[in-house]
């Protein structure tokens, strides 16, 4: 969880937002994030009765960076995994440091549901598999609505965005 609270910061930081940003607000988007991942670190503390709800978290990160890889324009590397060009506004500049952070967080969740988390069913990381569809087309949904946002409303957080933001 905390990998994906760094990919989270990386793009608040790069100045393209984070999820939900465009619907609740950034201050708001900021807020839940934070909330959720100390929930989970909370969580975490060792006891079993957690384990489902971790599980799940750390298979919907899974998801998460899926959607990622699948949904934005690519290429292959040399072993053959996908390597982004853009995704979400952030530009080529920034993907040799975004495609590492993908792959960390990815990494992280298949490590965590692996070693931790034992006494979850494995159903529970491999359903939110399930969620990849929606989340492409979440981002993309975010994404346009940010630009738009960026042009009528710019602020440090959407200062990436301006750039990409269509002319009125």
């Amino acid at each position: 969880m905390v990998s994906l609270a760094g990919h989270v910061v990386f793009e608040l930081g790069a100045g393209v937002g984070m999820p939900l940003a465009s619907v609740i607000g950034p201050y708001a988007a900021a807020g839940f994030w934070t909330l959720v991942t100390g929930g989970v670190l909370a969580a975490s503390t060792g006891d079993e009765s957690a384990d489902p709800l971790l599980a799940a978290a750390n298979g919907f990160g899974i998801a998460a960076v899926s959607a990622h890889l699948l949904g934005w324009p690519a290429r292959r590397t040399r072993v053959g995994l996908p390597w982004l060009e853009d995704c979400e506004g952030l530009g080529p500049e920034l993907m040799r440091y975004y495609n590492p952070i993908l792959y960390l967080s990815g990494v992280a969740g298949v490590l965590a549901i692996a070693r931790e988390n034992r006494t979850a069913r494995r159903y529970l990381p491999v359903a939110m598999l399930g969620l990849v569809p929606g989340l492409i087309a979440f981002q993309h949904w975010e994404h346009r609505r940010l630009r738009r946002l960026a042009q009528t409303r710019p602020g440090w957080w959407n200062r990436r965005r301006r750039r990409l933001a269509p002319a009125p």
